[in-house]
């Protein structure tokens, strides 16, 4: 089936960045959200990152311009009956995924493929779930979605090798690297990731260390880019709280069990730099500093 159209569940950190790197591959994007406020707020995240490029030098004014105008944004999942291939990315929860693959179910047609974004959940059950779990798929973009070159491909339990073939040429389309993880909680990336984050939290949270000094450690220790709180913070802290929820609920190892400081930021509403704070404090123009 050829892929013209592509829908995007969701508006926020990832699915903004998802119909990003879809509109820059050339396809046309719908993507949804509950309000136009939500709406509005991924399209102005797409223009400012579209903006940055411009400045340095990868992309034209009129490149950016055509490439806005690929993307259209909707409050209504009626919407994606024009879609060929359908990409969720809302909140790291079995349920409010489910349900949005249910009513997708009922407006898209027969032969397009449904992809979650999930970090963490079963890609078997929610095909299963969705109606259609043949055509079933993960795809697990890196955030920023725009700047990480790897998609983890996930299969289910049903996901037929037409599916797989197709997100794993969608994906390559989109400029992406993959790789193949099996249905199992946290997949490759986070089940090696989210650990090392939690560890570093409990590391705080016992006065091993300052947030500042548990990151330089990482940096300059092990020659880590970012350092794991400074990470958490960009995943988002619930995102990180999700992941670790499921990996310890499914798998049932304590080494998985979050840390109690992680639970007390995201009841908080410290979730990282979506938030405004979370181990640091962000301003508008995106400097930090310890909080």
């Amino acid at each position: 089936m050829k892929i013209a159209a592509i829908g995007v569940a969701g508006a926020g950190q990832m699915g903004a960045g998802i119909s990003q790197v879809a509109a820059q591959a050339g396809f046309d994007v719908v993507m949804y959200d509950v309000t136009s406020d939500l709406c509005q707020a991924g399209l102005n995240r797409i223009a400012g990152s579209l903006e940055g490029a411009v400045k340095r030098g990868k992309l034209t004014e009129r490149e950016r311009r055509e490439l806005l105008a690929r993307i259209t944004t909707t409050t209504s999942l009626g919407q994606f009956e024009r879609a060929d291939f359908v990409i969720e990315a809302v909140v790291e929860a079995e349920e409010p995924k489910v349900g949005i693959f249910r009513k997708l179910q009922q407006i898209c047609r027969p032969e397009v493929i449904f992809a979650s974004n999930t970090s963490s959940i079963s890609i078997t059950k929610m095909g299963a779930l969705s109606g259609r779990p043949d055509r079933f798929v993960g795809m697990h973009f890196m955030n920023p979605a725009p700047v990480m070159k790897l998609v983890e491909l996930v299969r289910g339990l049903a996901t037929s090798e037409e599916t797989w073939q197709q997100a794993r040429a969608l994906a390559e389309r989109m400029g992406k690297t993959t790789l193949a993880s099996q249905d199992s909680p946290g997949f490759i990336v986070n089940r090696l990731l989210l650990p090392m984050i939690n560890e570093a939290i409990y590391a705080l949270y016992e006065g091993v260390g300052q947030v500042t000094d548990i990151d330089l450690a990482m940096k300059l220790g092990t020659n880590h880019p970012m350092g794991p709180l400074e990470l958490a913070d960009l995943v988002g802290l619930d995102t990180c709280l999700a992941i670790l929820s499921v990996m310890h609920r499914v798998l049932g190892d304590d080494k998985y069990r979050p840390c109690p400081l992680l639970i007390k930021y995201v009841d908080a509403g410290y979730l990282g730099r979506k938030a405004g704070r979370g181990f640091y404090i962000y301003d508008r123009e995106g400097g930090k500093a310890a909080a």
